[in-house]
């Protein structure tokens, strides 16, 4: 296959925590990593370069234990930590599977990962690596969503990939109103206005001055990853 039959060649995958998870949501499920990496695996055969920021919910969520007592900066940095955790075993699994990985993390931990450093992340997408980065922006009160949109906007990605467990953005929550109604196309503002909660408002607001797209998809029908680099209509775009 061409080069020229791919519609995005280098893309920003943002896999949130609760896709690593088992059935009770929590955790790390080795099958459904497993998964993920055939998907990715399935990918890199198109000479696709790709860089991957994961979440860390499945293990720890700041906002929820802010909540609850600790203070705020601590807990996102307890979730930060949390991301490594999912980074790692994704790189783990891609390596047994021969896909070259390298894992990055906004928060220095060298014995374990390469610190962020934008030249080298554009380095190893040249090389056909993947990169993994973890620890968000290594700031509290951040997302890894607009970790996402940042990182995609730094590796020059001309589109971010967001997995979600369903088909695209609905006007409500399809798995609690049936009368929802799906987008296959929405425009930053009304996403915003509608307050949709796809990725949060820093993350979109910072798409759309840069005229980056998002397709929201669902990660666990099988070959959506590959369906929507060969510029198929898979779940829903967010653009002007």
């Amino acid at each position: 296959m061409s080069q020229s039959e791919i519609r995005w060649k280098r893309v920003l995958l943002k896999i949130g925590g609760e896709s690593f998870a088992d059935e009770k949501g929590y955790g790390i499920s080795s099958s459904r990593v497993s998964l993920i990496s055939r998907e990715i695996k399935e990918v890199k055969k198109l000479g696709v370069r790709m860089g991957i920021m994961v979440g860390g919910g499945n293990i720890f969520r700041g906002e929820v234990a802010s909540r609850e007592g600790v203070d705020r900066a601590t807990a996102d940095y307890m979730g930060m930590l949390a991301t490594v955790l999912n980074a790692l075993v994704l790189q783990d699994t891609l390596e047994g599977m021969k896909v070259v990985t390298r894992v990055q993390t906004a928060i220095g931990m060298q014995e374990i990962a390469e610190p962020y450093i934008r030249r080298r992340a554009l380095r190893h997408l040249e090389k056909g690596r993947v990169v993994i980065f973890a620890g968000g922006t290594g700031n509290p009160y951040f997302t890894t969503d607009t970790a996402a949109a940042l990182r995609a906007l730094e590796i020059e990605a001309e589109v971010i990939l967001k997995a979600t467990k369903v088909d695209g953005i609905y006007s409500s929550d399809p798995l609690k109103n049936r009368k929802a109604k799906k987008f296959d196309k929405i425009d930053y503002i009304e996403v915003l206005n509608r307050r949709l909660g796809v990725m949060d408002a820093t993350a979109i607001s910072l798409c759309m001055d840069n005229q980056l797209p998002i397709i929201v998809f669902n990660l666990h029908q099988k070959s959506n990853i590959k369906r929507i680099l060969l510029g198929e209509k898979v779940g829903t775009i967010v653009t002007r």
